[in-house]
Order: C-alpha cells, then structure tokens, then sequence
C-alpha cells in the first residue's frame, strides 16, 4: 500500500473543462491579441485624469468659463487633499492600534498626519464647504500680507522698527 498512486480525473470533469474552455476562448483570444497589445503599459485604468486648467488668477474677470473651471480644479483638488488627510489620520490611528505599548514607532506618521492637516487649514480652512476658488485665492492673498508685515503665522509677530 505504500506505492504511489496515479490520481486520474473523472471524465466527467474533463468533459466540463473543454465545455468552460469553448465558451471562454473567444474572450480570452480577444483579450490576449487585441486588448493587451494596443494598452499603453503606464496607463493606470482606475483613476479619472482631468487636465489642468487656468487657475483663478489667470481667468480674466469677464470669462466666466474659465472661473468655472477654476472653480472646478479647485473642488477637486480640495477633495484629493481631504482624502490624504484622512489616509494620514487612519495610517496613524493603525499604527496606534498595532503598536500600543510602543508607540514611539508611530512618530514619522503622526508629524506627516501633522504637517498634510497644517497644510490643508492654511490652503482651505475657514472658507467653509460652499467656499469658491475666489475664497481661497483671497484668503491666500490676505495671508501672504499678513506673513510680510508680521512674519510666518505660528512664529509671533516680529518686532516693529
């Protein structure tokens, strides 16, 4: 009995995979000879690309299609900043989970969760959900003279001379 046996299959299976077989060639042949060589090899098929458009402070103020667009790309690109904000703050959160006693491993996520939420505030912050690209090209404006006249925000405000 301690031979070795030569396991045949069933006919019955063997009828049913040339059964399967006929039905999936044509799709196979299709995929394998027409689809796979005309694909471009970087090409990343789930994710939507958009080109980019003239930003605000290009649009002229009477071209209301392009400050549309603007507006658009602006929506957009808050929402991709929204998403990394919170893959930031869920990687962290793991890592709090994974890595509870220690948690002196979890440092570099927190900082980077830290610094992509110091970044969004600054670009988005107090413009609120219905806030427009203008919103945020003159709160950037009102910053950058804030920032020449007192120094970075968060530093203090520097001496007056």
């Amino acid at each position: 009995m301690g031979g070795t046996t030569d396991y045949e299959e069933p006919t019955f299976l063997r009828g049913m995979s040339k059964v399967v077989s006929t039905f999936t060639a044509p799709a196979r042949y299709f995929r394998e000879n027409i689809v796979e060589p005309n694909r471009k090899q970087d090409a990343v098929w789930y994710h939507r690309t958009f080109r980019r458009v003239p930003t605000i402070d290009e649009c002229y103020t009477d071209d209301y299609i392009c400050r549309h667009e603007a507006d658009e790309q602006f929506k957009r690109d808050r929402l991709v900043d929204q998403n990394i904000c919170n893959i930031l703050k869920n990687r962290f959160t793991e890592c709090l989970r994974s890595e509870h006693p220690d948690i002196g491993n979890c440092d570099k996520i927190k900082e980077d969760w830290q610094l992509a939420e110091t970044n969004y505030f600054s670009k988005y912050g107090e413009i609120g959900v219905r806030g427009t690209v203008i919103d945020a090209f003159m709160r950037q404006k009102h910053r950058m003279a804030w920032e020449r006249r007192h120094g970075p925000i968060g530093t203090g405000m520097k001496e007056s001379v």
